[in-house]
């Protein structure tokens, strides 16, 4: 059994973080408030003060899913352009040259996504609390869909960033796959009000668990089983991890 590379790991875990903490005030910062003018932009178009969902009030409603969305898409945001930046600076070969193995690679690059998504959060949910005050109904869930979602995001990311040859194709990815899905994940509305196709149809959608378990540890409501959006995170990271570390044991798009 091969031994783990772990001053390798730590190397280029601590540069991935390192990468995105030097400049905090666009890694962090922007995305907290981007997510408070979405929030207030939201509930004043949807008259708050009035208007409910199944009882909750709407902007508590919205909230949990602005939270998510902000650190998953940090995390996307992360990984994909931390490969995207090394391959066109052409210091890709730094990271496949040591010996560093595809599983490690891959750990390595998720970490990155996963402390960002994480302090992102964290400052969402600061400015958040500050006009919407929230008491996390179950903590232990909420910490679980936060690390999964993360952790499938920044995997997502990985793909993407390995994948993508031009700055024109991460976009590509990220404008027709990432921001559909996320904004079609009942993060406004509860899908219970959709046509019944259109509720089924969400049901595919892996995004709809993580928005859907984070708003049910926060304020107890859910449009689905809690449990259920677990297990299809779970497997959804295992075949997201699987694949990217497929991609850099074969090198693809990366040797070349």
């Amino acid at each position: 059994m091969q031994a783990i590379n772990t001053i390798g790991v730590y190397t280029l875990c601590k540069r991935e973080i390192w990468r995105f903490w030097k400049v905090w005030n666009q890694t962090v910062v922007a995305p907290m408030i981007t997510t408070l003018l979405f929030l207030a932009v939201m509930s004043l178009a949807m008259g708050s003060s009035s208007r409910t969902v199944d009882g909750i009030a709407f902007n508590r409603f919205i909230a949990p899913g602005l939270i998510m969305m902000a650190i998953v898409q940090n995390a996307f945001a992360n990984t994909s352009s931390s490969l995207m930046l090394a391959k066109i600076q052409g210091i890709i070969i730094d990271f496949i040259t040591p010996p560093l193995t595809g599983a490690e690679l891959t750990f390595s690059f998720v970490v990155g996504g996963v402390a960002r998504g994480l302090l992102v959060g964290i400052a969402v949910s600061v400015a958040v609390y500050m006009f919407v005050p929230f008491t996390l109904v179950h903590p232990w869930v909420g910490l679980f869909y936060v690390l999964a979602a993360s952790i499938m995001l920044a995997l997502m990311g990985v793909l993407t960033g390995v994948w993508s040859q031009t700055f024109d194709q991460l976009s590509a990815i990220t404008n027709y796959i990432i921001t559909p899905l996320a904004f079609l994940s009942g993060t406004f509305y509860s899908i219970k009000q959709l046509p019944e196709f259109w509720y089924q149809v969400c049901h595919f959608n892996p995004f709809f668990y993580m928005i859907d378990g984070f708003r049910y540890a926060m304020i107890g409501y859910s449009d689905g089983t809690p449990w259920t959006g677990m297990g299809v995170l779970m497997v959804t990271n295992v075949l997201l991890w699987l694949w990217a570390t497929h991609l850099f044991k074969t090198g693809y798009r990366l040797k070349s």
